[in-house]
């Protein structure tokens, strides 16, 4: 059962702009070495990734693998 989101005129204090730093899904097709994981994903994300890429003629699961590499790289620890 869904809960029903109630919105009032409220102040809703500091705010943080995060930088969007994921790629749109066309920009994740490109090839590299891998390592087999077993994953769950919600049904949502998985029918997503499936259309995306049928769109640009790729694999669903080269294109979440992409998007997992473009995250750790962004949150990566840079060694001064």
């Amino acid at each position: 059962m869904k809960k029903t989101v109630k919105y009032t005129d409220e102040p809703i204090g500091d705010l943080k702009i995060v930088a969007d730093f994921l790629p749109p899904p066309k920009d994740l097709i490109f090839k590299d070495d891998t390592v087999k994981i077993t994953i769950s994903l919600t049904k949502e994300s998985v029918e997503f990734f499936k259309k995306e890429a049928e769109k640009h003629h790729t694999q669903y699961q080269k294109m979440i693998r992409n998007l997992l590499d473009v995250y750790a790289n962004n949150h990566q620890v840079k060694a001064g």
